[in-house]
């Protein structure tokens, strides 16, 4: 039965208030970025995407800091172009929010920011400022400056990151006192910031050897802002605690982490529809609203298509990592994997850079299945009287499906050539198999397991899944270890029954679809034998 629908608000990060925001308990996260970054006293960026629970981390940071430090949290977001003319007004327009916020926190030490600045002296008095400031306060000094990338591209602003950075050095090399920690938050990566950065003195060209000089003014920022099923459940049990629903917290927490991989935005949307829709906690919810999400649109989706529409080497790079099983190494300076990775569209995982979760890349094949799906060829047999047999009281018929995609093929595509088959293959498959399932079911792409040769695809519909395997046919032997690998997989997925799709090109390649049965399993093989005539 539905629950009573609840008007309450999920967020993504924090514990829980008195307004019953529910969110996940990040205090591991902060603790760690206190005690590796802040106290130690490093300059850091805090560079992570859009929608990824960052803003609010930095909210809850500052007031975890409030009792043992001065915090000043400047942004720059709607302050205007006007105070980034000329120095002057830009350290004047500084010293006035130094001076807003010591009022709040400190007001003893507003005096060293009460006198306007000499237009002659401008950053030098501004820096003698900091230095009183820093040097007499009896709390260390915090800088945060959110919203980076919101900074116009003037001098002005560059010079004065060089200013932090040249205090920085002096702090270390003579003692000089300023901020403790200096926070940098955005989207902008942080080798990007710091090619940008020069020092207060040098106004002109900058040369690498520059560059590297700057390097030392943040450090990379490594605490991994994702949520782990175990941080997810603490959001789940603050919510189980006060309406009894009788979930299964740790379940449902993991099965949120297998599509979204502690994705805090998607997190914290696949809870907010469960709640607003009043539907049961479990997992055919959880599936459910998934399949939603990933049809529905949102900023995120919006900005990973704008990026595969305008940038046609990161469509190609984002097309070959899903459809295709492409590994790449992470590699520096690479311009579709800093943009995925800036994006967080994609992630490093040891020393391979891969897509970010199970929703982005169902989102990504989505949206190369769409192109496909503009042929109107590809549509004439799921139009057709063979539709009704695909879905059979309320389950899929997935011999059957996969009996009409083989018919499909053969008549569609007989004459193509070998590498076409083995590159469109599963992008044909997944455009046939999309109209079946729409509206009613989704899939997922199994990372762990594609790869050229072969690739794993869950179906979910109606509270059922279906394991499919797709591969190219490379022999009896590799057939063999593809139908043991296959039982493998469906031994982690706790289902008995899989299927498997060959393409198989050339004469001696088996002709019949078969059903095999190994070790308890029940295996359907549907063979696609395009090229019969070769």
């Amino acid at each position: 039965m539905a629950q009573t629908q609840r008007k309450m608000k999920f967020n993504t990060t924090g514990p829980c208030n008195p307004d019953r925001h529910y969110m996940v308990d990040i205090s591991g996260k902060l603790k760690t970025i206190v005690e590796d970054y802040i106290e130690p006293g490093e300059y850091f960026v805090i560079n992570r995407g859009r929608q990824y629970g960052k803003t609010t981390t930095i909210k809850m940071l500052k007031r975890r800091l409030k009792d043992n430090y001065i915090v000043f949290d400047l942004s720059f977001e709607g302050v205007g172009d006007d105070m980034f003319k000329d120095e002057y007004s830009f350290y004047e327009g500084l010293r006035l929010l130094f001076l807003d916020k010591l009022a709040e926190q400190a007001p003893k030490y507003t005096r060293f920011f009460k006198k306007p600045l000499l237009k002659e002296y401008t950053s030098m008095h501004f820096r003698k400022s900091i230095e009183k400031l820093c040097g007499t306060s009896p709390k260390p000094v915090i800088l945060f400056i959110d919203e980076i990338d919101k900074s116009p591209d003037f001098d002005v602003f560059f010079n004065f990151l060089g200013l932090l950075r040249d205090k920085f050095i002096q702090r270390s090399d003579e003692g000089t006192p300023t901020f403790q920690s200096v926070i940098f938050a955005g989207v902008t990566d942080i080798r990007n910031l710091k090619s940008r950065i020069r020092p207060e003195s040098e106004h002109t060209v900058r040369s690498p050897k520059q560059h590297s000089l700057l390097s030392n003014i943040a450090v990379p920022f490594n605490v991994d802002m994702r949520f782990a099923p175990k941080e997810i459940v603490t959001m789940l049990a603050d919510y189980e605690a006060d309406y009894q629903t009788g979930m299964d917290q740790m379940a449902i927490a993991e099965r949120i982490y297998y599509y979204t991989s502690g994705y805090p935005f998607m997190v914290s949307a696949i809870c907010k529809e469960i709640n607003e829709k009043g539907k049961t906690w479990d997992i055919d919810s959880v599936d459910e609203t998934v399949k939603n999400f990933v049809s529905a649109n949102n900023t995120l989706f919006g900005s990973l298509e704008s990026n595969l529409e305008r940038y046609s080497e990161f469509a190609d790079f984002a097309r070959n990592m899903v459809l295709d099983g492409l590994s790449v190494p992470y590699m520096s300076g690479n311009e579709s994997i800093e943009r995925g990775l800036v994006l967080n569209i994609l992630k490093v995982e040891g020393s391979k850079v891969v897509v970010s979760n199970k929703i982005y890349e169902t989102r990504i094949a989505n949206y190369f299945i769409a192109q496909m799906l503009t042929k109107p060829k590809l549509f004439s047999d799921t139009n057709s009287e063979a539709q009704s047999r695909f879905i059979e009281n309320g389950e899929l018929n997935m011999k059957f499906i996969l009996q009409r995609f083989n018919v499909f093929m053969k008549s569609e595509y007989r004459d193509s050539d070998t590498k076409f088959i083995e590159r469109e293959a599963r992008l044909i498959f997944l455009a046939f198999l999309k109209p079946i399932i729409n509206g009613q079911g989704n899939y997922a792409i199994e990372p762990e397991t594609r790869n050229f040769q072969r690739m794993d695809i869950v179906i979910f519909f109606q509270g059922k899944e279906y394991v499919l395997e797709l591969k190219i046919w490379h022999g009896e032997k590799h057939n063999d270890n593809a139908i043991g690998q296959l039982i493998e997989y469906l031994k982690t997925r706790d289902t008995k029954e899989g299927y498997l799709l060959s393409f198989a090109s050339n004469k001696s390649s088996p002709k019949e679809s078969q059903v095999i049965e190994q070790d308890g399993y029940t295996i359907y093989e549907e063979v696609v034998a395009y090229n019969e005539d070769e």
